[in-house]
């Protein structure tokens, strides 16, 4: 722009210059170059404050199988158990009180020998009678007490043997209800034959300690196989969540043959849980008083 003075007053008018494309296209790279440095000012010179990282949802660790067993220690879950398998039972649902009562325990352990024809002897609260079944020897046992029971009855035939090919009964192994009896086969019929009774053991239990029971395979309470072979489960139907499990665990039976553990110890406790959902813990003993301890029982850790 170019202005002149004239008196009082400026004229001003305006010059153009004329620019080449050279001097265009440097004109642009510098500027280019000027913008790439203010960039790359901030980028590495300065610093911009960014909010902290959230941290990762909670999660719990553990396959489904372990936390439902960590959960399944709670006795808000206990209760709801016992609650929904007295409903399926048909039965009241005990308190958390009454499921920590000691169970009323019997035990025999002289030897009684048995023959057809004589009279019951009445032993830790069962009537024993040695009976003859079409080709078999059976032993017909009598609940004596007014409530239901578990019972476990010790017996070897005379002579002993040759009892593998006897017939199969159907009979409850486990419990026997108030004013019931149970018949099971000992061994195939033959001359002289009898029946000795080594131990007998019963427990009174509740109406859904004895359905609990009902539903366990005999063989998880240490009963032998000659005898737990004709257990049949009631037609009621098992627990909800499943049939229970039918293998011993090692470590129980291990404690089984040293005597670590008794009948009387698995009994109580699958008398107060659930088998699907509860397995017996390695130090679980019998209550011998009432309120001994709180349940469910389980195993440390869980």
């Amino acid at each position: 722009m170019v202005c002149a003075w004239r008196g009082d007053n400026a004229a001003c008018m305006v010059k153009s210059v004329s620019i080449t494309d050279a001097q265009f296209r440097i004109g642009v790279g510098v500027a280019g170059v000027a913008l790439v440095a203010g960039i790359a000012a901030v980028r590495f010179c300065g610093s911009v404050s960014l909010p902290p990282k959230p941290p990762p949802p909670a999660t719990l660790s553990g396959t489904s199988s372990e936390l439902l067993t960590r959960s399944s220690a709670s006795p808000v879950m206990y209760q709801d158990f016992v609650t929904r398998d007295a409903a399926a039972a048909g039965v009241r649902a005990p308190t958390l009180e009454e499921l920590s009562r000691k169970l009323p325990y019997r035990v025999d352990e002289a030897r009684h020998v048995l023959e057809v024809g004589q009279p019951a002897i009445e032993l830790a609260g069962v009537r024993l009678r040695a009976i003859r079944i079409a080709d078999g020897l059976a032993l017909e046992i009598a609940n004596a007490t007014a409530s239901a029971i578990a019972y476990a009855v010790a017996s070897l035939p005379i002579p002993a043997g040759g009892c593998g090919a006897a017939p199969v009964r159907t009979f409850n192994a486990m419990t026997i209800r108030a004013n019931a009896s149970e018949i099971r086969v000992e061994c195939g019929w033959r001359d002289g034959i009898a029946l000795a009774v080594t131990r007998v053991e019963t427990l009174e239990v509740s109406p859904l300690s004895a359905w609990y029971l009902d539903h366990l395979p005999p063989s998880m309470v240490g009963i032998e196989p000659r005898i737990a072979r004709g257990h049949q489960e009631p037609e009621t139907g098992g627990q909800s969540g499943g049939r229970c499990a039918f293998a011993l665990p090692q470590s129980v039976r291990s404690g089984l043959e040293r005597g670590e553990i008794g009948w009387r110890d698995l009994v109580d406790f699958y008398a107060r849980h659930r088998c699907q959902t509860y397995r017996f813990p390695l130090k679980y003993r019998a209550f011998k008083t009432d309120g001994e301890r709180s349940v469910p029982a389980v195993s440390a850790g869980m």
